[in-house]
């Protein structure tokens, strides 16, 4: 039976470590802490800290990078920098024993749904720089024995890569099998005409899930129904995990209860385990 394994991102945890976080992730019901990477760099800076959590049994999965600028960015300086950062930190969770880092195409940049409604680049553009990051980094996390996750993120946070079928097609053209396809609740709700649909075509490139419900909390705080999304990524044979990436309505213990107990409720018994 296809297994799917639950985890909180870090920031979401009460405690003053890792280890304390890890401990009550556990004992709520999740298996792993998706990490964050800020940039300057910073994310290698903690291999001190992260080292000894691993050490300690903390399990951690992936790393959701936390910077202001990212690869698509219309500054080749500040493209480049996010590239350096994102080749350090898939270094990083490699040596951790994780999966991969995910990255969008850009957030906060521009927004065609805001003016001046027309960016200083053309589309043509906006995939050549794209191919050219991702085509940098899949060679580096082929090398690293990792992967680089690439997340749509909705029409008004970036203006390059809104769905699902994007990035497949931009992961299709690089041609690398280190180069996947994240799947983000919150967006897809935004974005895609059937999201059980968009994630069967996505599938063959799908290679991480992070869910918050239809209003960015917490799941179960939404409208969004986890046991029909549970359900087709089963049928997809979808093994990887399910991240919390979302705000916290409420107690955040009891939030982050609640959300575990909705999504432990949609998962298999076994798969749940």
């Amino acid at each position: 039976m296809t297994t799917i394994a639950l985890a909180c991102q870090e920031q979401l945890l009460p405690g003053t470590n890792l280890i304390q976080k890890y401990a009550l992730a556990a004992a709520l019901g999740y298996q792993g802490i998706e990490l964050r990477g800020r940039g300057d760099l910073a994310f290698a800076r903690r291999l001190p800290e992260l080292r000894r959590a691993r050490a300690a049994g903390v399990v951690m999965p992936t790393v959701c990078v936390e910077m202001d600028h990212f690869i698509g960015d219309f500054d080749p300086a500040r493209s480049a920098d996010a590239v350096r950062n994102l080749r350090s930190q898939l270094s990083v969770i490699g040596e951790l024993g994780g999966i991969g880092v995910m990255t969008p195409a850009a957030w906060g940049m521009f927004s065609r749904r805001l003016p001046p409604f027309e960016p200083p680049r053309p589309p043509a553009g906006d995939r050549q720089v794209l191919l050219d990051a991702l085509g940098e980094l899949g060679e580096h996390a082929r090398a690293e024995g990792v992967t680089l996750f690439l997340e749509p993120l909705n029409r008004y946070e970036d203006h390059m890569v809104n769905r699902l079928d994007e990035a497949v097609a931009l992961c299709a053209a690089v041609g690398l099998p280190s180069v996947r396809v994240v799947a983000d609740t919150f967006h897809m709700n935004i974005e895609e005409d059937d999201m059980h649909r968009a994630l069967r075509a996505a599938a063959p490139y799908l290679g991480h899930v992070q869910v918050s419900d239809s209003n960015r909390y917490q799941p179960g705080a939404g409208h969004l129904d986890w046991p029909a999304l549970v359900r087709t990524l089963l049928e997809l044979d979808y093994s990887g995990w399910l991240a919390l990436e979302c705000r916290l309505r409420g107690d955040p213990v009891r939030a982050l209860q609640q959300a575990a107990t909705v999504l432990r409720h949609a998962l298999p018994r076994r798969a749940a385990a």
